[in-house]
């Protein structure tokens, strides 16, 4: 018969792992050795990434948020020596991650490099799980607009949020980046699709998410020894703590969790429902793309056929004046009595150019006249 903790333990354990223990001072705490922690959270972290697969899909997500964060596995970057062949899951790791502004549920998440490679996954595994055209905003890494582009199409509003840590002189031994004087240019925003809305776009959230992860996961805190020394392990650390953000704490300005905020969920979780659920759940399928609906726009709109979009009124525009009625052309002068008459105009010598045919622009998906 197999050696498993009570349940009581088990339990005792998961809380640690949850509150950003790491793994030796749960050892500690707890009693149970350091290996049996390590492969209890990884049987746990692997489990919610199940989870999370099955119940976070078909979301309507109107404001996303995409953001990376920096750690490291085994070793740090700089100590990775290339001519000795180290594996790609030694040095450092990026968490990818992408949040629904308005239930602060995260929506998706990836492990791995800082490359194009890692920004497809993440947008891919969103674009997977959303039923709603959203409006996307990121920093100022370009790794994200190809992926955006090929999942959501260039209709898609998406603007990046650019800070613009510019240097100036400041104390001795004080870092730069955080010197600099926050004024109304400190942040630049751009469009790089569609037409969002720049009172929207916002990286908020999802900063504020990786703050919090620094704090709950242990893997991810700086200067310590608990970074992790397997990948597998630090992904499932990582999906560990996501999934308990979204099922067991309650967010304090909603008085919910993000799950139930977001329509997936009744009840808060227990961390016994989540081992529970984590243990048990089996390999299943992961979410496919499904269309898209485009949400209507603020102020009059008129809805094309087949949801394919919306037709705004934009502000300074007026509507098309009735045409005038066709006036008579003008009369000759009759001719006085005795006057010669005017000779009339010679015909031009090359004919007037031919007049362009007007075609109409198909908005609603018919072929223009005369097309094929």
């Amino acid at each position: 018969m197999a050696n498993v903790l009570p349940l009581e333990r088990r339990l005792e354990v998961l809380a640690a792992l949850v509150n950003g223990t790491s793994i030796r001072a749960a050892s500690r705490m707890t009693g149970v050795h350091q290996d049996t922690i390590g492969r209890f959270g990884q049987a746990i972290g692997e489990g919610c990434a199940r989870l999370h697969d099955r119940l976070v899909r078909d979301l309507t997500c109107a404001l996303v948020d995409l953001d990376e964060q920096h750690s490291w596995c085994r070793k740090r970057q700089n100590k990775v020596d290339a001519t000795k062949d180290d594996a790609a899951s030694v040095g450092e790791q990026w968490t990818w991650a992408a949040i629904c502004r308005t239930s602060k549920l995260i929506i998706a998440w990836h492990v791995g490099k800082r490359d194009q490679e890692s920004a497809d996954a993440l947008v891919e595994d969103v674009r997977a799980r959303l039923t709603v055209m959203p409006q996307i905003t990121t920093d100022g890494l370009g790794l994200y607009a190809q992926p955006i582009a090929a999942n959501f199409g260039r209709a898609v509003p998406y603007m990046q949020t650019v800070k613009n840590f510019t240097a100036r002189p400041g104390k001795p031994g004080t870092s730069e980046k955080f010197a600099v004087e926050r004024g109304v240019d400190f942040i630049q925003k751009r469009v790089v699709f569609g037409t969002p809305d720049p009172a929207k776009a916002t990286t908020y959230a999802i900063e504020r998410s990786n703050l919090t992860a620094r704090q709950w996961n242990a893997r991810l805190r700086r200067r310590t020894l608990a970074f992790s020394k397997k990948l597998t392990r630090h992904r499932a650390a990582t999906s560990l703590h996501y999934f308990y953000t979204n099922f067991c704490h309650i967010s304090r300005n909603m008085r919910v969790t993000p799950a139930m905020a977001a329509g997936i969920s009744d009840t808060v979780w227990t961390l016994e429902q989540l081992m529970v659920a984590a243990l048990e759940e089996p390999a299943g399928e992961r979410p496919e793309p499904q269309p898209l609906a485009i949400p209507k726009p603020d102020g009059t709109a008129r809805a094309l056929p087949g949801g394919r979009g919306w037709l705004r009124v934009l502000p300074g525009g007026s509507a098309p004046s009735a045409p005038s009625a066709p006036q008579p052309p003008p009369v000759a002068p009759t001719a006085l009595a005795g006057a010669s008459p005017e000779p009339e105009p010679a015909p031009p010598s090359d004919p007037p150019p031919a007049l362009r045919r007007m075609v109409q622009l198909s908005l609603f998906g018919e072929p223009p006249d005369g097309a094929k």
